[in-house]
């Protein structure tokens, strides 16, 4: 669906009827019409989840102390708050600054209370060990929750080519784990396994046995991704896709409500099984990311210290996102850096313990469940023997040359087919999307053993190192004995024909790869790019060692291999060149770099291969940064609209605060509110004729001095909540945010105070401080607004910044000023109003 349609759930700007209702961004700030969409495809149309809602906390800019006599039986909101004031709508950002504070007063209420009695003493430990026990029960859900998907999604998997006779939930491995009758040659056949042939026909082998199974696994294939993204398209939209762009904006501070929620973690847990099951070109290790992260949100909702504070709750998210990546690959340090490198905003010492603790706890919680049988937290975990040598610096940045051009070559292509889906008739039809590209991969994928089976398993099979008990074509060399049976003599090695075979399927396991990675990345169904990317990078890798290694045997006497490869040694080690390659891809098409090194290095378990995994890991990153900066993500955050600041991404205007002002001198005048002189008829007015998310506060008409900020949300909920509780509110009733009521007539109805939804200390700069500084403000503060002054006369509100010239962290790109009298401001322009636009911003 359209932007607009996003946004349908906000109260109008004549509505004063709820104050639960979102305003959505494109009512709060549009200026002179500029606003920032949200696009979608037209079969979001269910993307509301979770409407979990926000806190109730409201916080005090204000004074305190009670009003003049007049006053006194006024609703006085510093002594009551108003439930409401101080929360978000959904698809709003974040105030950092506002929700560190509320954590500061919280923090100084209760140890100001502790000592008191001894329940406030266990109070003050509750809060202290809150933080320690939520991401303990996140990283014991996270870590249950992957070994479950592991374990459904490897028995789906072989579900297509066949069934367990003596138990129906064993999977292929698992069924002749006890058989007797299993040889080294066909180590996979037992009696107790039967193909769909077998079972169907009664035979295994002939030209009618190889249809049938073809034909059974596309059943399976499509039926699997036909229930995945129709589970996905009833229950919860939001569970589509990777997820890590969204966690990354959310992260940053933006709202979406329902994204973490219950429902996402049940239907992405399910689907996510049945996508890996169905033979896509994805991954289950990006969405475990998802997942966790789900895992924190839910958890942070046990205690008030987290879900009632944004700020606070982004902590623990963190935190989860290092639990998911930690289970991905059984990596927990990994897992700490990605967290750190790839997807927070704000990581704060504490926050990096707490990571690491849920990514121990969640490992130790998979390695416990042991889902892959082989006491290692991931199926492809590798150990190499053979050291590298420094020739083969050589090949290994040509490997990250290769992963540099696939990740550019990639993000281009996925992005213009994405965004082809969200702007044709295509993108209207999600359902026969998904059965489209499941039909042409299954069917293209079986004639071919290499793209028939799990990638996970295809890159632990290129990850392998040879030895005497593998029977993989790749390691059929003449002199190696496989079972009993010798190959006729020769060097160690000499390539036998099963590995030109296998070159050949690899190759063009390669292209299949490369062509349906694209257009299944961005599916409505839960889908990873981590092990798609790893395959890539693994199949070119072991070409390329391949390759290597055979020029070694047969050229041992040049100047590159005199020196280190004797005739008969093992001098090339394929399996380090595809983990090498596989490091590459991933790199380039993420454009990870330490985090993505040390994931690679704790799957090996390996400290002497770092420097090949670092020096094709920046090759890859340099090469690909070379035709654009941003990875995958970054590209599918700007791709969807969403408002997030890049700490990475550089401000190269040498422009000023003043250079991008709105309004110029014929633009409407601003709307702001006074302090002590307005009706609530009026107020209501201005709030109803504009679509501003909040207006400054000045002493009067007269003396536009500065007061403070108020956010329209919250003026609109404390008059709602006013009238409910308060007589005598009406129309010609004083509206003032001072501390004491102004002087009225006798006559006069009562007045309503609103001084404690007032920030009077809104961050401000003045109009000649560089743009590069106010984006460094705004990124490193996280503020939602920053007014900008003159002389102490002049007021410029900026609700959103970004590279080039500005972009909204509320979704919109929006400037107010207000100029005051003085002998440096013109008299033909007392007031000013307008809006900044992003040209870069989506279309």
């Amino acid at each position: 669906m359209e932007s607009e349609q996003l946004f349908n759930r906000g109260f109008g700007r004549n509505s004063y009827n709820s104050i639960t209702s979102a305003s959505s961004d494109e009512e709060l700030l549009d200026g002179a019409g500029v606003i920032m969409d949200f696009h979608t495809t037209e079969d979001d149309n269910l993307l509301d989840g979770d409407t979990s809602p926000g806190s109730n906390y409201a916080m005090s800019n204000g004074g305190g102390g009670a009003g003049a006599s007049s006053s006194t039986h006024l609703l006085d909101l510093l002594e009551e708050p108003i439930p409401g004031v101080g929360t978000y709508d959904d698809f709003h950002t974040i105030d950092w600054v506002r929700e560190k504070c509320k954590d500061r007063e919280r923090h100084r209420k209760i140890n100001s209370k502790k000592k008191e009695s001894a329940w406030e003493f266990t109070k003050s430990l509750y809060d202290a060990w809150s933080g320690w026990l939520v991401v303990t029960l996140t990283g014991l859900a996270s870590g249950a929750l992957a070994g479950v998907i592991d374990i459904a999604a490897d028995w789906l998997n072989d579900l297509k080519e066949g069934v367990c006779l003596s138990a129906m939930w064993f999977n292929h491995e698992q069924c002749c784990w006890d058989s007797n009758e299993t040889t080294f040659a066909e180590r996979d056949k037992c009696p107790q396994w039967k193909t769909w042939a077998e079972l169907i026909l009664g035979q295994a082998e002939g030209p009618g046995s190889y249809i049938m199974n073809y034909f059974m696994f596309t059943f399976w294939a499509l039926s699997f991704a036909f229930l995945a993204v129709s589970l996905v398209k009833v229950f919860a939209p939001y569970a589509c896709g990777s997820g890590i762009p969204e966690i990354k904006t959310i992260l940053s501070g933006f709202i979406i409500r329902g994204y973490l929620g219950k429902w996402t973690l049940m239907i992405k847990t399910i689907t996510l099984v049945l996508a890996v099951a169905s033979g896509l070109s994805l991954g289950k290790e990006g969405p475990l990311v998802h997942v966790a992260c789900c895992c924190g949100n839910i958890f942070s909702y046990l205690f008030p210290k987290y879900s009632k504070n944004e700020a606070k709750k982004r902590e623990v998210l963190s935190a989860a996102s290092a639990a998911g990546v930690s289970v991905a690959f059984g990596a927990p340090i990994g897992g700490v850096l990605f967290s750190l490198e790839e997807v927070s905003y704000y990581f704060p010492l504490k926050t990096l313990w707490r990571s690491f603790f849920a990514a121990l706890v969640a490992a130790f919680v998979l390695r416990s469940i042991n889902p892959f049988g082989n006491s290692r937290l991931v199926l492809f975990y590798v150990e190499y023997h053979t050291p590298w040598y420094l020739f083969e610096l050589f090949p290994f940045i040509l490997l990250g040359v290769f992963g540099g051009l696939w990740g550019a070559f990639f993000i281009r292509a996925n992005i213009a087919w994405c965004r082809r889906r969200k702007s044709t008739r295509f993108g209207k039809y999600p359902v026969l999307e998904v059965i489209t590209v499941a039909a042409i991969t299954a069917i293209v994928a079986f004639p071919n053993p290499y793209t028939r089976q799990n990638t996970s398993e295809l890159i632990k099979e290129l990850f392998t190192d040879c030895g005497p008990l593998e029977s993989s074509q790749l390691c059929q060399y003449r002199s190696q004995m496989n079972g009993s049976q010798a190959y006729p003599a020769g060097s160690d090695a000499a390539a036998a024909p099963g590995v030109y075979s296998a070159m050949w399927q690899l190759s063009l396991a390669l292209v299949f790869k490369i062509i349906m990675t694209i257009f299944t990345f961005g599916l409505k169904v839960p889908s990873g790019l981590f092990i798609p990317s790893m395959a890539i990078g693994a199949i070119a890798g072991r070409i390329v060692g391949i390759a290597v290694e055979q020029l070694a045997y047969y050229h041992h006497d040049w100047f590159l291999f005199r020196e280190w490869c004797e005739v008969g040694a093992d001098c090339i080690t394929p399996g380090l060149y595809a983990m090498v390659g596989a490091a590459a891809c991933l790199g380039g098409v993420t454009r990870m770099t330490v985090s993505l090194v040390v994931i690679v290095f704790e799957l090996t378990g390996g400290l002497e291969y770092i420097v090949p995994l670092m020096a094709a890991v920046m090759t890859s990153k340099w090469v690909g940064d070379a035709f654009g900066r941003e990875g995958i993500y970054e590209a599918h955050i700007r791709l969807n609209g969403y408002p997030f600041l890049d700490a990475k991404e550089e401000f190269t205007h040498t422009t000023l605060a003043r250079d991008v002002m709105r309004p110029r001198r014929n633009d409407t005048p601003l709307a702001v509110l006074t302090q002590d002189d307005m009706t609530l008829a009026e107020l209501q007015n201005i709030i109803s004729e504009t679509s501003y998310n909040g207006f400054p506060v000045i002493v009067s008409k007269e003396s536009q001095r500065l007061v403070g900020f108020a956010l329209r949300r919250d003026i609109t909920i404390a008059i709602e909540n006013a009238r409910r509780k308060q007589e005598g509110i009406m129309l010609n009733s004083r509206v003032y945010f001072t501390q004491h009521a102004p002087t009225l007539p006798a006559d006069s109805p009562r007045p309503l105070k609103l001084r404690s939804i007032l920030d009077m200390s809104p961050f401000t700069v003045t109009d000649h401080t560089p743009m590069e500084i106010v984006v460094d403000i705004f990124r490193k503060l996280g503020l939602r607004q920053c007014l900008v002054t003159h002389n102490g006369s002049w007021t410029l509100r900026w609700d959103c910044l970004r590279s080039g010239w500005c972009t909204g962290l509320s979704g919109h790109c929006f400037l107010v000023s207000v100029r005051l009298p003085g002998p440096t401001a013109p008299e033909s322009s007392p007031g000013l109003q307008g809006s900044c636009r992003d040209d870069r911003s989506p279309r």
